[in-house]
């Protein structure tokens, strides 16, 4: 199975869930299969009494979740276009269809899940796993952590909830990650409230057994761990903090272009800051432009209108050549060298831009969420 499923004993005699993916080799990148037991299990333990929380790990070292398996998709979304012109769109992929609607569907029913989910964002942390992660009432980070939204370089966009954590971040720093795919350490996750609790590395095999001996008194026990972990905290740097000011000035621009190009001009010495500008610069203009409206369009609505808002939107995006470009670039020949269908942001067509931004669907498929 790719996911491990567990109920553990605990003290007060009821149980705690836990759900461990387990695509090691993968960096249990989220497929399709993974979301439906997810879904299935948790649709099941929400109206259980005797599952008091839930713990979501991901498995091995390196990676609590990488992301959402879009390789998987790549062959529906090149079938859907057959035929079409470069600059074209072609029917809906029925399985990104699927994949996508599941995915939201799981990660809005952990943001509402109404028990303590308890997630552990060991290692890599990125689009799929930042869904999981940031939907979870109880949000754990290491020394190892590195949360990501890079979708930028695959011509995507921040989704799984991004339109909605992103944008109740400080002032220009959402769209900053957005754009730069930055990546954030365990001191700046807990500085931005993407994560809410900092463990050592050396502390993560006492929280089992801690909360098996506690039964339903999971906040005490993170309180605990986290109290016993702050000296490796300390330690550790945070470089978005630290160049807060200069992002909110490069963000402090009248336009999307002003931002892009601000960045890649700041001259500025730093590893961190540096890997952001290499990482915009090999960046889609088109999801750069997607990025920048729809987290614009996105700033007052609801949770649910967010997943309905993404579901479209991604869906759109695997109608046309760019997002596919960019995985098959990235992700499947690995060349680095993807042929944007924009060289740059002046160029993006705005009439595109509009129909990607639009609806497929007379009623969204997410209709039902509230």
């Amino acid at each position: 199975m790719s996911v491990r499923v567990n109920r553990l004993p605990s003290a007060d005699g009821r149980t705690i869930g836990q759900l461990v993916l387990e695509r090691e080799a993968q960096l249990n990148a989220l497929n399709l299969e993974m979301i439906e037991i997810l879904l299935s299990t948790l649709q099941g333990w929400q109206h259980d009494d005797d599952v008091v929380a839930v713990v979501l790990e991901g498995k091995g070292d390196k990676a609590f979740c990488a992301g959402g398996d879009v390789v998987g998709l790549s062959a529906a979304i090149a079938a859907a276009r057959t035929g079409c012109g470069e600059r074209e769109l072609g029917t809906v992929p029925a399985a990104a269809a699927v994949f996508f609607e599941r995915e939201y569907r799981l990660d809005y029913l952990l943001h509402t899940f109404g028990k303590p989910v308890i997630c552990v964002g060991a290692g890599i942390v990125m689009g799929g796993g930042m869904g999981l992660f940031t939907a979870s009432g109880q949000r754990i980070v290491t020394e190892r952590s590195r949360l990501a939204m890079p979708e930028v370089t695959i011509a995507l966009y921040p989704d799984v909830g991004g339109s909605w954590f992103l944008n109740r971040l400080p002032p220009g720093l959402g769209e900053f990650i957005a754009l730069t795919g930055c990546v954030l350490n365990a001191a700046d996750s807990l500085w931005l409230g993407l994560a809410n609790r900092f463990i050592a590395e050396a502390r993560l095999n006492e929280l089992w057994p801690r909360l098996q001996q506690s039964g339903s008194s999971a906040a005490e026990v993170l309180r605990e761990l986290q109290a016993e972990s702050a000296t490796e905290l300390a330690g550790l740097d945070a470089p978005l903090s630290r160049h807060q000011a200069l992002i909110g000035k490069l963000m402090d621009q009248d336009s999307l272009a002003g931002k892009v190009n601000a960045i890649l001009e700041a001259d500025i010495s730093d590893a961190w800051f540096n890997r952001a500008q290499q990482t915009l610069a090999a960046g889609s203009p088109l999801a750069m432009a997607v990025i920048h409206r729809q987290l614009a369009r996105s700033r007052h609505l609801s949770l649910a209108q967010v997943f309905q808002s993404e579901l479209a939107l991604s869906v759109q995006l695997c109608r046309f050549r760019e997002f596919a470009e960019g995985v098959r670039a990235r992700l499947i020949d690995k060349d680095n060298n993807p042929a944007w269908t924009f060289a740059c942001l002046n160029e993006v067509d705005p009439a595109l831009l509009d129909t990607l931004l639009a609806s497929p669907w007379g009623l969204s498929p997410l209709a039902d969420i509230r």
